[in-house]
């Protein structure tokens, strides 16, 4: 009896479970502000663009910049070089940098880029996969200037998890390529 007693009381403590049911997926929801857009144009660089509000720049040696966004640590490393003669060399180490990343990168796509109005030429690379940087570009006007920019995020690399801020990123840096513009120093 007290076998069946058990019995039954186990049955009952089993059949009251109910079925498991696969959990929906669940997406990560990041809401990036709307972007709004300031001029920098400082006398003594011989350069202009615009940036996010959101970002803060960093002045570093003679004609380079940061443009840090705290609230995503991440930063766009602008480098300025002045073309004399070695715009095959400039070009190369913009690229060199680049093409570094193929270990890391499951592809890298380049988009031209071209204002013929500004002067501005380039390319903008696009680095998929668990590299340092997943966003570059180089601008110039062939005979003067020369400008390369890399985003770099202060975390391990892992793309999946930083894809959306790089998406978010990346328009402002296209913003920043097409704004560029040239200028004496005086």
């Amino acid at each position: 009896m007290r076998s069946f007693v058990f019995l039954i009381i186990m049955l009952i403590a089993l059949g009251c479970k109910s079925d498991v049911q696969p959990k929906p997926n669940a997406y990560l929801r990041l809401d990036y502000p709307a972007p709004a857009y300031l001029n920098f144009a400082k006398k003594e660089y011989p350069f202009t663009f615009q940036y996010s509000s959101k970002a803060k720049i960093i002045k570093k040696k003679r004609f380079w910049l940061d443009v840090y966004y705290p609230e995503l640590n991440a930063t766009v490393v602008l480098s300025y070089a002045p073309v004399q003669d070695n715009l095959n060399l400039l070009f190369k180490d913009a690229e060199k940098l680049t093409f570094k990343h193929m270990i890391k990168a499951d592809d890298i796509q380049a988009v031209p880029y071209e204002n013929s109005e500004s002067k501005v030429f380039g390319k903008m690379f696009e680095v998929y996969g668990d590299a340092a940087t997943q966003i570059q570009f180089h601008a110039t006007d062939s005979v003067k200037n020369f400008m390369t920019g890399a985003l770099y995020f202060y975390a391990k690399p892992n793309y999946d998890s930083i894809m959306p801020a790089v998406h978010y990123l990346k328009n402002d840096m296209i913003r920043l390529m097409e704004t560029l513009e040239w200028k004496e120093l005086d």
